[in-house]
C-alpha cells in the first residue's frame, strides 16, 4: 500500500487578505451613497442659482487666498496616500508609514485651514440660501474628512504595528479609497463654490 504523501496544513488567516472581499464592495457601495449625497446638494446650488435673481451667488468673487493652496494640498495628499498603498503592494512597509503618516499631517491641514476659511466669511449659515448650501456642503465634506483622517490615523497605527503586507492589505487599499473619494468630492465642492462664480454663475 502506496504511502499517502504528507501534507501540511495551511496557516489561518489573521484578517482580509488580497485587495477584494465584502469590505470592498461594501466600501465602494458606501462611496456611492454619499456621492449622491453631494451629487444632491450641488444639484440643489445649480438649480437654485439658475432659477434665482441677480447676485443670488453669497460671494461674487470668492477669495481663493486659502481655499486654492488648500485644494492643491488635498489632492496632493491623495497621490501620497496612493503611494502609500502601492508600498503596501510592494512589501514596503517604511514608505507605506511614511506615506499614511504625512497624508495624514495633510489632511489635518486642510481641516484647519478650511476652519479658518469658514471663519474669515463675511456671512452665515443663514444669510440666505446660497450660504447655507455653501455652509452645509463644505460642512458634510469636512466631516467626510474627519472620518477620514480617523482611518488614516488607523491606517498609520497598524502599518507601524506590522498588520499589513502583501497578501494582507485590503483594510489599507479600502482606507485609502475611501480618502481619494473625499479629495475627488472637493475638487467638485471646490469648482462649484469657488470657481463658477468668476464664470458668472449666480451673478
Amino acid at each position: 500500500m502506496a504511502e499517502l504523501a504528507e501534507t501540511r496544513p495551511a496557516a489561518l488567516p489573521v484578517g482580509p487578505t488580497g485587495s477584494e472581499g465584502v469590505g470592498r464592495s461594501g466600501m465602494l457601495a458606501l462611496i456611492a451613497t454619499e456621492g449622491a449625497l453631494f451629487g444632491y446638494l450641488l444639484f440643489s446650488y445649480y438649480y437654485n442659482g439658475g432659477s434665482g435673481g441677480p447676485n443670488w451667488v453669497a460671494e461674487a468673487r470668492p477669495d481663493l487666498r486659502l481655499a486654492l493652496p488648500n485644494t492643491i494640498l488635498l489632492l496632493l495628499s491623495s497621490l501620497v496616500i496612493w503611494r502609500a498603498e502601492k508600498a503596501t503592494r510592494l512589501g514596503d512597509r517604511r514608505t507605506a508609514l511614511l506615506g499614511s503618516g504625512l497624508t495624514l499631517l495633510m489632511g489635518t491641514v486642510f481641516a484647519v485651514v478650511q476652519w479658518f476659511e469658514w471663519k474669515a466669511k463675511s456671512y452665515g449659515i443663514g444669510a440666505s440660501s446660497a450660504a447655507s448650501l455653501y455652509y452645509v456642503t463644505t460642512g458634510f465634506h469636512m466631516a467626510h474628512v474627519v472620518v477620514g483622517l480617523i482611518v488614516l490615523a488607523l491606517l498609520f497605527l497598524w502599518t507601524w504595528l506590522g498588520y499589513f503586507s502583501p497578501v494582507r492589505r485590503i483594510v489599507f487599499t479600502n482606507g485609502a479609497l475611501y480618502w481619494h473619494f473625499v479629495d475627488g468630492v472637493w475638487l467638485f465642492v471646490f469648482t462649484t463654490y469657488y470657481l463658477t462664480p468668476y464664470l458668472g454663475f449666480g451673478r
